[in-house]
């Protein structure tokens, strides 16, 4: 994202935005807005006057300034010092301020950072809005569970490099399986009664894992052997396994857990909602 912006050179290639280097656009925010890091403002200007200085280098009126201001949801604090903002606020600013130029592109770097649940539900709908609009939105994020519902194409990353560039769906699918999961009072003869009808079945004495045999068959090899349950659905990954999963040999940094193995810190996973 810095080296699109050109905050940071390259070490080959070029980045281009909309077939032209950044710096070279006449109006950039025109072009491809940015919210990288929330505290880059001056703290002393009111909310409103810190865009109103952005809107002026970029052609803009006042009137943009007060669209983008009820867009972000800033309209009582327009006129309050940025630099008394919470972190949420100051993050629903650069929101502001990477939409002044209506651009056809976005990127944003932990927009729900520091958000309360609140501003979180929001920013989840006002990202799918952006993408629903026809626009790009490149999201690099942690927060693996505010991306599962929100973006439609991954990009993770570990340690400089692409492990995976697909969709959502694609990468949640792969991941999940065939696994079923399996919830019963009697576990044990379960997972014996699924393991003679060739499934794999595991249980940690409350659920039972099965892999190797499709929800309704399994639903049927219990109802022959007449053991009781009351779910069965097929297991579903979530993008935080996933993303376990993908990166397990591209963590940098492994700490012990409290039970004496490993628990890595992974290096961070680029994550891009891109325009329907």
């Amino acid at each position: 994202m810095r080296v699109i912006l050109g905050l940071d050179a390259p070490d080959a290639g070029t980045a281009l935005a909309g077939g032209h280097r950044y710096a070279s656009l006449r109006y950039p925010l025109r072009h491809v807005g940015s919210l990288l890091d929330a505290g880059a403002l001056q703290p002393s200007r009111t909310a409103r006057n810190h865009l109103l200085w952005l809107a002026h280098s970029q052609g803009l009126d006042a009137a943009r300034v007060d669209a983008v201001i009820e867009q972000a949801g800033l309209g009582k604090a327009a006129r309050r010092r940025a630099g008394g903002f919470s972190l949420g606020m100051r993050q629903r600013l650069g929101i502001a301020a990477a939409m002044l130029g209506d651009p056809p592109a976005l990127m944003m770097d932990e927009p729900f950072n520091g958000m309360d649940p609140e501003g979180i539900v929001w920013m989840r709908g006002f990202l799918r809005s952006l993408a629903a609009d026809g626009r790009a939105v490149l999201v690099s994020s942690h927060l693996m569970s505010e991306l599962e519902d929100t973006a439609d194409q991954l990009v993770i990353v570990g340690r400089g490099k692409v492990i995976a560039d697909t969709s959502t769906r694609d990468l949640l699918a792969a991941v999940s399986g065939d696994r079923v999961t399996l919830r019963t009072t009697d576990p044990d003869r379960a997972a014996a009664a699924l393991e003679r009808a060739g499934a794999t079945a595991t249980t940690d004495g409350t659920e039972v894992m099965v892999s190797g045999l499709a929800p309704e068959k399994v639903v049927l090899v219990l109802g022959e052997n007449a053991v009781p349950f009351s779910e069965v659905s097929a297991h579903r990954a979530t993008l935080e396994e996933a993303y376990l999963e993908l990166t397990r040999d591209a963590v940098e940094y492994r700490a012990e857990d409290a039970a004496g193995g490993s628990a890595g810190s992974s290096p961070r996973a680029g994550t891009a909602g891109a325009a329907r």
